[in-house]
């Protein structure tokens, strides 16, 4: 089959709100990341997976659109959008939106609709009678009941996140028929894809307390492949929170014709204690993700599709999360980006990762700005949780994390924004010290390993098409092989801040890339100093 270019690709996910303000309102907005492109061009990436920018109330940040045919005006202008998809496009780079249809904003015309009793819009969302109370129990993914009551009609309506963010009814064809329209509509003006927000919700039947991976998923899926994508040289990115290796080719196997390739979470739940929520947490035993990503690189179908990320605007900063920002940002930032680069997929570069930006602790609930944070805060408040506990799981874990403006220079507010102007979110404090200037002028930044990384996986097709085998090392040794066409490459990374001696019986005969200054050859006894990080082809 020939490769699509998708497969071929890293993506690199902006969140616009943060990434560049070009007008000083303190906003980022669309001006701004064509002003950035230049920058994006160095870096070398092929597509921008851009955050919704959807005309929005701005209760979720743009994850609540109240018209899809529209730009949030604090973005900017459906000119300006249309300027920058032109703009990528002439330096290579194609413009990916984030579709959110799931649900909309309770703002939305068709809600505003339904609430006023017209039956034809009633009917695209999901209204239960409130005769014998609660439908049933149901929770919101921000917390409390997902059924939201209309005194007013004796009536609930069902949501799965915010109560402002009703769910639509996807059983309804009209429905459908919306979205294909939609989805049609920035198709020609010229966007490369979408990804797909919980795409895997869709299905949903809350009577039968089915919510992901309902019955009609699939069946839904495909008619939008048919009705909307056949044909057409798109991507199409689902986020699909409970999907396995054993499911995801039912999303991605192309004989399917469904979706191009799948997020998964199995890696990103590692750190929380199971079958509880994100803010329970414990510490990361690096080989259970040894043992989840290599499932996912072995036990995936060929033909199916995977992503590769380590950070996104739902996930706090993988350097903080687990690399080491204190004491190896650096080298531990660039283990990170190595170990995963080289894995088969397409990669995914969340804003300021290849800066090396970190979470920004908080100290006071003010400081929030994160819907799914403040139900949290406020809900283990009501339980009597100490509001010092409360504070380090969010610091942790929190989304606000991720949404620190970009930084691009040590000047004041961080090149984000004018000098005069506030952000719409306090710049990360470390910004004179981690910021894009610093990087560009150092050989040695952690900017040029993933430009480097990009330019590998150009080069060389045993990153995109190798066979994958995980080696058998010291517990926090992550060493796996990629061969391709008689060709093996070794991936060796010390995951911890501790020196560590190897025992591979192998000789290196050419040094790919490292995070230390070395040229590596015999590797039985090689010890690893921390963090450390090498890819060699072998001889």
């Amino acid at each position: 089959m020939k490769p699509k270019w998708w497969q071929q690709s890293v993506f690199y996910q902006i969140y616009p709100r943060s990434f560049q303000d070009s007008n000083n309102d303190g906003i980022g907005d669309l001006n701004g990341i064509s002003a950035r492109l230049p920058y994006l061009a160095k870096l070398g990436i092929d597509a921008i997976w851009l955050s919704p920018v959807f005309a929005s109330p701005n209760v979720d940040n743009g994850y609540d659109v109240s018209d899809y045919c529209a730009i949030m005006p604090e973005f900017g202008t459906m000119t300006e959008m249309e300027n920058l998809i032109a703009a990528a496009k002439e330096v290579g780079i194609k413009i990916i939106i984030d579709l959110v249809v799931n649900h909309t904003s309770n703002e939305h015309p068709w809600f505003k609709k339904a609430l006023a009793g017209d039956m034809h819009y009633k009917d695209y969302y999901i209204f239960r009678s409130d005769k014998n109370g609660l439908p049933n129990d149901l929770n919101s993914f921000f917390g409390g009941s997902a059924w939201e009551h209309v005194p007013e009609t004796k009536e609930y309506y069902f949501h799965l996140f915010a109560k402002e963010q009703p769910d639509l009814n996807w059983e309804n064809p009209a429905v459908r028929k919306e979205v294909w329209q939609i989805m049609n509509f920035w198709l020609e003006k010229g966007v490369g894809g979408f990804r797909l927000d919980v795409i895997e919700l869709i299905g949903k039947i809350p009577d039968q307390k089915i919510i992901g991976d309902g019955p009609n998923l699939h069946p839904y899926l495909k008619e939008m492949y048919q009705e909307v994508l056949a044909g057409r040289d798109v991507v199409t990115i689902g986020e699909t929170g409970g999907v396995t290796p054993l499911t995801a080719p039912l999303y991605t196997d192309p004989k399917r014709k469904e979706l191009a390739m799948i997020f998964q979470f199995q890696h990103m739940a590692l750190d929380e204690v199971p079958k509880t929520s994100k803010w329970n947490l414990k510490p990361l035993a690096v080989p259970e993700l040894k043992t989840v990503l290599s499932r996912w690189q072995t036990e995936l179908p060929k033909e199916a599709w995977n992503s590769l990320f380590w950070s996104n605007h739902d996930q706090p900063r993988i350097l903080s999360r687990w690399g080491n920002a204190d004491d190896y940002p650096t080298e531990s930032s660039k283990m990170l980006a190595i170990l995963l680069h080289m894995m088969k997929g397409t990669p995914f570069i969340y804003q300021g990762e290849e800066l090396g930006m970190t979470n920004q602790k908080i100290t006071e609930v003010s400081q929030l700005d994160d819907i799914e944070s403040i139900h949290y805060y406020e809900a283990e408040k009501a339980k009597g949780t100490p509001v010092a506990t409360i504070l380090q799981a969010i610091n942790t874990k929190g989304r606000d994390n991720a949404r620190t403006p970009m930084q691009w220079n040590s000047n004041k507010n961080a090149g984000f924004t004018d000098e005069n102007v506030t952000p719409w979110y306090p710049i990360n404090s470390n910004f004179q010290a981690v910021n894009a200037d610093n990087c560009l002028a150092d050989d040695n930044s952690i900017f040029y390993t993933y430009q480097k990384l990009i330019q590998l996986r150009k080069k060389y097709p045993l990153i995109v098409w190798g066979d994958y085998q995980l080696l058998a090392t010291a517990e926090t040794i992550f060493a796996y092989t990629r061969s391709y066409k008689g060709e093996t490459w070794l991936i060796c990374a010390n995951f911890s801040d501790q020196k560590q001696t190897i025992s591979l019986p192998y000789h290196a005969k050419k040094t790919i890339i490292a995070n230390y200054a070395h040229e590596y050859h015999k590797l039985n006894g090689l010890t690893l100093r921390p963090y450390e990080t090498f890819v060699v082809a072998l001889g």
